[in-house]
């Protein structure tokens, strides 16, 4: 070998040494993959195709002279995902903590970049202690060069981002602006400030868990949309969400072989629902028989569990569900379940998902509480997202959609293509009860104590009779059809068939005003 190959061996071997035998193993101990084994766990066997592993920091202060290591704390690349290209990067923590510094970022930035010129997924590994302080500004420069991209792909292409490790101040903010995080439970936590500022600043005592751990932030914060039980979980979770995915906001979903459910399924959909309006039951009896069985992916299960999200698929086709769950707060729409769909919403439209939105809905959540949150500005934005949709939108109203709320879950005044009712269905403003105390009021009032509840009681049959009902909806056009429950698949798929060219312009604008 040659004195040029030997340096080239030699520096190669350096670059896979990251943070030197000591760190590695001490990673490793804590039951993590190094950066490399992520990336080669993540890709396709022998697909991955590594990036810039000589690069290192030019920094001389604070004694980094003479810590120069090739990589510089990060492992980018490209490789292949079920045989689909995808661009990624991994953060090594056995190197500076995986802490950012400007060297660092811009090999982030340049796959970034290639990812966009490639129209490909980008995926980040992030396991990192934010900024890295010895390179002052430029870390923090460097930083916002990864934020901007993070925004001009966003829509273009999909990002994801899984957290594998402590990510603390500035990197969290990144995987934030991505469209999916993916955390693992027990070695994964994001946080604005640690426990020990939290501790000096407001006296609190709080654990790093507690703080802004994987369960934390799947069902308190809603930061993180899948919940893994370790790193090869986040890794599956990853690969199978990016089957569904296109490879960029120009292409369609990819297809897959269509599943029908059983036989029985579709007959079993009309005991699925209660007669008695108030009575619980859970939408995933209902999905399950409606759309190809085991397919769906749901996001952000555990929070906001008054609204289902996810990615399913209707005879071999991706879909966007959105489903309310009577299941849960009766399926009221509050302000968490609200910016959880309206978020979802967005991003099926960005990627040509088309809509798939069950309707049970009482209406918002009364209360303080979310008056004071701002129910009204959060609950437009799913009333924003659903208008603003050009994708394919089908809705099928399985029993309430009282009020306001009819309005926001997809209907057709919001442009809805394919609007279905089953005959279980009550669209009114309000439910009886309600109606009635308002509308017959004075009678109510003439109304002696002994002659009170029978009136009631044949008023609210009267209203149940007149108005909660499909029918008179359907009369002006606002329901295309009502159907028997063991008809939604089909009607739905051949909606679906028709709605696969659906173009729809509108106003030439730079972007709407979402009600943030």
């Amino acid at each position: 070998m040659t004195g040029a190959f030997e340096r080239w061996e030699k520096r190669r071997r350096s670059a896979r040494e990251a943070g030197g035998a000591e760190r590695v193993q001490k990673h490793r101990s804590a039951g993590k993959k190094s950066a490399r084994e992520r990336l080669e766990a993540f890709f396709d066997p022998g697909s991955f195709v590594e990036l810039d592993p000589f690069v290192t920091h030019r920094v001389t202060t604070f004694g980094l002279a003479d810590r120069r290591i090739a990589g510089d704390g990060v492992v980018t690349g490209f490789g292949e995902v079920g045989g689909r290209p995808t661009v990624a990067f991994a953060q090594d923590a056995t190197v500076f903590g995986g802490a950012l510094g400007e060297a660092h970022a811009g090999k982030i930035v340049k796959v970034m970049e290639l990812a966009k010129k490639s129209g490909v997924p980008i995926v980040g590994f992030n396991d990192s202690g934010g900024a890295r302080i010895q390179e002052g500004v430029m870390s923090l420069g460097g930083y916002g060069e990864v934020f901007r991209r993070n925004v001009t792909l966003s829509g273009v292409v999909p990002q994801l981002s899984l957290i594998l490790g402590p990510c603390a101040g500035g990197a969290v903010y990144s995987p934030a602006i991505t469209d999916f995080i993916i955390m693992a439970r027990g070695q994964a936590q994001m946080f604005i400030t640690g426990p020990d500022v939290v501790r000096a600043v407001t006296h609190e005592e709080v654990t790093l868990e507690a703080l802004g751990g994987a369960d934390t932030h799947a069902t308190l914060s809603g930061v993180s949309h899948f919940t893994a039980n370790d790193e090869a979980d986040a890794i599956s979770l990853a690969r199978r969400l990016l089957a569904y995915l296109p490879l960029n906001n120009l292409e369609e979903p990819p297809l897959s072989a269509a599943h029908a459910p059983t036989p029985d399924a579709a007959k079993e959909l009309v005991g699925v629902v209660p007669e008695d309006s108030n009575a619980a039951y859970d939408v995933h009896a209902v999905i399950d028989r409606v759309l190809d069985p085991g397919t769906l992916l749901e996001v952000q299960a555990a929070y906001a569990p008054n609204i289902v999200v996810g990615f399913a698929r209707l005879d071999g086709r991706p879909v966007g569900v959105v489903a309310n769950q009577p299941a849960a707060l009766a399926g009221t729409l509050d302000i968490a379940a609200s910016t959880k769909a309206a978020r979802f919403v967005r991003f099926c439209d960005a990627f040509n998902f088309p809509l798939v939105t069950f309707v049970d809905v009482p209406g918002f959540l009364p209360g303080t509480q979310q008056e004071h949150g701002g129910i009204i500005r959060h609950g437009a934005k799913l009333l924003y997202a659903y208008a603003e949709a050009t994708v394919p939108k089908l809705t099928v109203i399985l029993r309430k959609a009282y009020g306001g709320a009819y309005d926001v879950m997809c209907s057709k005044h919001l442009g809805g293509d394919l609007n279905l009712a089953w005959p279980t269905a009550e669209i009114a403003v309000m439910g009886a009860e309600g109606a009635v105390n308002i509308l017959f009021r004075r009678e109510l009032d003439a109304a002696t104590p002994a002659e009170k509840p029978a009136l009631r009681a044949r008023l609210v049959g009267d209203y149940q009779v007149e108005f909660l009902n499909p029918y008179l909806a359907a009369e002006r056009g606002y329901i295309d059809d009502v159907i028997d429950p063991a008809d939604t698949r089909a009607r739905l798929v051949a909606g679906l068939k028709l709605l696969a060219s659906k173009r729809e312009e509108r106003p030439a604008r730079k972007h709407g005003n979402l009600p943030l």
